[in-house]
C-alpha cells in the first residue's frame, strides 16, 4: 500500500489489444500503475507481460463488462491490490453484427441492439459505478468514455449501424448524465472519440495507429482540476453532439 500512495493507478478495459492496450502503454509510460481489465485470462496475462517488458508497472484484472458479479470482483481486486483508483477508461465496444441486414433500420434485429447496448452503454455503467468509491479516494479522479464520431447526431459519420452508432450517442449523454451529477465534485467525465483506427475492429483497415487513438483518451485522463467536465473531444476539439 506505500508503493500506491504515490504512484496513481488507472484501470483500462478491453486493455489486452488495440486501442486499450494503446492507452494502458501510454498511461504506464507517464507513470501509472495500470490494471489491464480483459475477459480472456491468456490474452489478459500476455498483454500485461508485454507492459511489464516495455517498463510498466501493470496488473491484470479478470473482467467482463456484461457480468455484474465480473465487475463487482474486478472492483474488490482493485481495492485490495491498490486501495483507490484514479483513471478509468471505460474502452471496452463492441460494433455488434452486421450480416443480413441486422443493423439497417428497415431490418433492424433488435437482439443486436441489446447485445452491443450491453457492453457499450451497460457495461460502461457497471464499471462506473463499481470504480466510484475507488475513484472517490482519489485526489484528481477522472474517467473517460470511449465513444466514436459515428454517435454524433450533427454530424452523421459512417456506414448506417443503427445497432452501434446509437450506442454512442446514448453514451455520449449518459457521459453528460455523469457530469452533471459529479458536478460538485472532484470526479471529472468525459467522453472521446479515437478516430478510425486500425485494429481488430475495424480489419486492421484503417489510416491511423492505436498509438494515435490512445492519445485523445490519455489527454483526458490526466486533465488538470480546472478542465472541461461533461464534453465530446477528439484531437481537433471539441465534437458536436
Amino acid at each position: 500500500m506505500d508503493r500506491v500512495n504515490d504512484t496513481k493507478t488507472a484501470l483500462v478495459t478491453d486493455a489486452n489489444k488495440g486501442i486499450g492496450f494503446a492507452i494502458a502503454q501510454g498511461l504506464g509510460a507517464i507513470g501509472f500503475t495500470v490494471a489491464v481489465g480483459a475477459r480472456d485470462d491468456a490474452r489478459r496475462e500476455e498483454a500485461v507481460e508485454h507492459l511489464r517488458t516495455a517498463g510498466v508497472d501493470a496488473f491484470g484484472i479478470a473482467l467482463d463488462v456484461t457480468s455484474d458479479d465480473s465487475v463487482a470482483a474486478a472492483a474488490a481486486a482493485i481495492e485490495q491490490t491498490a486501495g483507490r483508483l484514479d483513471v478509468l477508461v471505460n474502452n471496452a465496444g463492441i460494433s455488434g453484427r452486421t450480416e443480413g441486414g441486422a443493423q439497417d433500420p428497415t431490418t433492424l434485429d433488435l437482439d443486436v441492439v441489446r447485445t452491443v447496448l450491453d457492453t457499450n452503454v451497460f457495461g460502461a455503467v457497471r464499471v462506473t459505478n463499481a470504480m466510484l468509491p475507488l475513484l472517490g479516494r482519489a485526489k484528481s479522479p477522472r474517467i473517460v468514455n470511449m465513444s466514436s464520431n459515428m454517435g454524433s447526431l450533427t454530424l452523421q459519420t459512417g456506414p448506417i449501424m443503427a445497432a452501434y452508432a446509437p450506442s454512442k450517442s446514448m453514451l455520449n449523454s449518459v457521459t453528460a448524465q455523469y457530469a452533471r451529477r459529479l458536478a460538485d465534485t472532484n470526479v471529472i467525465v468525459n467522453a472521446c472519440c479515437p478516430g478510425y483506427v486500425a485494429t481488430d475492429f475495424t480489419g486492421f483497415n484503417a489510416p491511423r495507429t492505436p498509438e494515435q487513438g490512445a492519445a485523445i483518451a490519455i489527454r483526458l485522463a490526466t486533465l488538470p482540476d480546472d478542465g472541461p467536465r461533461g464534453g465530446f473531444f477528439d484531437d481537433e476539439g471539441v465534437i458536436p453532439w
